[in-house]
């Protein structure tokens, strides 16, 4: 035992003479330093901050030998935050802040005395107020409730950040425009939150839904008013508030920096009005259920219509077949293949121009409706956004307009003018050749109707069908429910100086549900009527070249043919001249084409539903 403390006092002393030289060499003492720059550095305050922890030479790491140092010997340099705070001076490094020159102890200037900050947003406003003016902001809304202790209001770090400022962009690009929304966007989201501060909840939603929002899904939040627009960027305020830019006292003028003729009447606008809001927007409550209504009874009819009929046609052609193949032959037609006139020059002019108005329109407008599809937006793109797919819509417009003025004229012409038909007008009116509604249509739908249940045969039609007369009657019901919206949306500053705004939120839902009515009709329906029924599959091309075949003819429209027969007119009807190759070639191309685009558009619509 003596033996080993011998040794134990042997070896300290050793190990104490050769580790002296390295003592000597290490960093000095906090003590030490704190004695020398006590008039810089207050030891409680250090000792007291987050830094406390550390000894001196953690920051400063050039000083290791104290005689050096106060000899002068050793340069100081500035300290490097990143050894320690690596994640936030990278964050640092690539904002608005390091771009400028400004470096940590701008903001954390008290660096020997910086006490933790807890995600006090009270502090960091202070600190952000110590370079920036944010008067506006102290007394906004936000700022207030950060006053009063409501942490989860916005402070400057929820729109800016906290070390990775960003340069606040150009509101012209659209990494700008979305600034304009995108922070707000990511708080008012939170329905909760916002019912717990006693904020609309459904802000978000609803400027999703409206033409403004749409633009910010599309990814052109540039071309259209974002949040700070109209609530302004630091001194939001509710609308009850002298000051607010929604108030009553400025909303004209926060309307007028994109609207320049903006009224009173404009700004009575429900910016974010809810359809399905009933007790505090039953205007819009009401029109959207009317055209829901609409909508489902028009497709719920229709679709019916079509599926009986497809069924139906189907069993039929494979009759058909069955007895061709037994050698029986329905009846014979001579010169079957002899070609008759059915549409003139000018019926097939019209109806290519609402077949190129028709799918312009739906091109550009069904993206809007749908803005939050990945494809809509794609679309978008390609149009180049909103702006230019909004001027393309409105030159499909007036092409629209243009046909309707067109088949007024055209029912002018066969009503008054026409001098091949001997009888009044009123007569020509519920006659045989017009495409008014009578009591020959409703024998028909239901011979139709009786024929798909295997009750009945197929009813010969006259020159014009049940679901004909339909699909022109609805061109006067679309001008006057797609057409009227669209002029409203289309100038509201004129409209807005005598009608009252929540007009313009009718004419939205007006115009959308129409249009969507429209669009589905027509690509599903009209398609099936027209060229996907199994005795047309896959098209009919006589509204491009005006021709039918005889035995076509008399399928088709017995009535017809058979009046004709009775009048003696047949031959007036003969086409002396077919349509050429290099035209036909042309305008199946183009038939074709403008098919499959709109059972593109319908395929796409069907998708939007099913994972909407």
């Amino acid at each position: 035992m003596k033996f080993c403390r011998i040794f134990t006092v042997v070896l300290g002393v050793w190990l104490l003479g050769t580790a002296a030289p390295a003592l000597a060499k290490m960093a000095p003492d906090p003590n030490a330093c704190l004695q020398c720059h006590e008039d810089v550095v207050s030891a409680a305050e250090f000792m007291d901050s987050v830094h406390g922890k550390n000894a001196c030479t953690s920051c400063h790491v050039e000083v290791t030998d104290l005689d050096e140092h106060l000899a002068g010997n050793i340069e100081i340099s500035p300290v490097n935050c990143a050894t320690c705070h690596s994640t936030e001076d990278k964050a640092h490094a690539d904002s608005v802040h390091a771009e400028s020159g400004i470096g940590c102890v701008e903001c954390h200037s008290d660096i020997h005395g910086q006490q933790k900050m807890d995600n006090s947003k009270v502090a960091l406003v202070e600190k952000c107020s110590e370079c920036h003016d944010v008067e506006s902001y102290v007394q906004s809304s936000h700022g207030m409730a950060i006053a009063a202790g409501k942490n989860d209001s916005a402070a400057c770090n929820d729109c800016h950040g906290v070390h990775n400022i960003a340069r606040v962009p150009d509101p012209d690009t659209a990494e700008g425009g979305a600034f304009k929304s995108a922070p707000c966007i990511e708080c008012h989201a939170d329905e909760e939150k916002m019912k717990h501060a006693g904020v609309n909840a459904h802000a978000v939603e609803t400027y999703l839904e409206s033409y403004h929002g749409k633009n910010y899904r599309l990814g052109f939040p540039q071309q259209s008013a974002g949040c700070a627009d109209c609530h302004s960027g630091h001194g939001v305020l509710p609308p009850s508030h002298a000051e607010s830019t929604i108030g009553e006292a400025k909303i004209v003028e926060t309307c007028a920096t994109c609207h320049p003729k903006a009224t009173a009447q404009f700004t009575k606008f429900y910016a974010h009005g809810d359809h399905g809001d009933r007790e505090n927007y039953p205007i819009m409550y009401y029109t959207f259920i009317s055209m829901t209504g609409l909508l489902v009874g028009t497709f719920a009819v229709f679709w019916i219509h079509t599926l009986l009929w497809m069924f139906r046609g189907f069993v039929e052609n494979r009759q058909k077949a069955a007895a061709l193949a037994a050698g029986h032959e329905e009846h014979h037609i001579s010169e079957a293949h002899k070609q008759y006139r059915r549409f003139e020059k000018r019926h097939i002019f019209l109806h290519l121009t609402v077949i190129i108005s028709f799918l312009g329109l739906s091109l550009t407008g069904l993206p809007l409706k749908f803005a939050d599809q990945p494809w809509a937006q794609t679309m978008m793109s390609f149009f180049g956004g909103v702006h230019y797919a909004g001027l393309i819509h409105r030159g499909c417009a007036i092409l629209t307009f243009y046909y309707f003025v067109g088949a007024i004229l055209m029912s002018i012409d066969f009503l008054f003018i026409r001098k091949d038909i001997k009888a009044h007008p009123f007569v020509r009116l519920f006659g045989p050749d017009s495409l008014m509604p009578n009591f020959r249509d409703v024998r028909d739908v239901t011979a139709m109707v009786r024929w798909f249940f295997f009750k009945g045969p197929k009813p010969t039609f006259e020159r014009w069908t049940y679901w004909e007369k339909f699909d022109f009657l609805a061109v006067f019901w679309g001008m006057f429910a797609i057409g009227g919206s669209g002029l409203l949306l289309w100038f509201p500053e004129i409209f807005g100086t005598f009608l009252p705004g929540w007009m313009f939120n009718v004419a939205t839902i007006v115009h959308s549900d129409e249009a969507l009515l429209a669009t589905g009709f027509i690509f599903t329906v009209h398609f099936f009527n027209t060229h996907g029924r199994p005795e047309k599959f896959p098209m009919d091309f006589v509204i491009f070249n005006g021709q039918m075949s005889k035995e076509e003819f008399i399928e088709e429209r017995g009535d017809q043919w058979k009046r004709y027969e009775e009048e003696g007119t047949t031959e007036n009807y003969v086409v002396t001249k077919p349509s050429g190759v290099l035209y036909d070639f042309f305008f199946k191309g183009f038939g074709f084409l403008a098919f499959f685009t709109g059972i593109t558009l319908a395929i796409l619509m069907l998708y939007a539903f099913i994972s909407g």
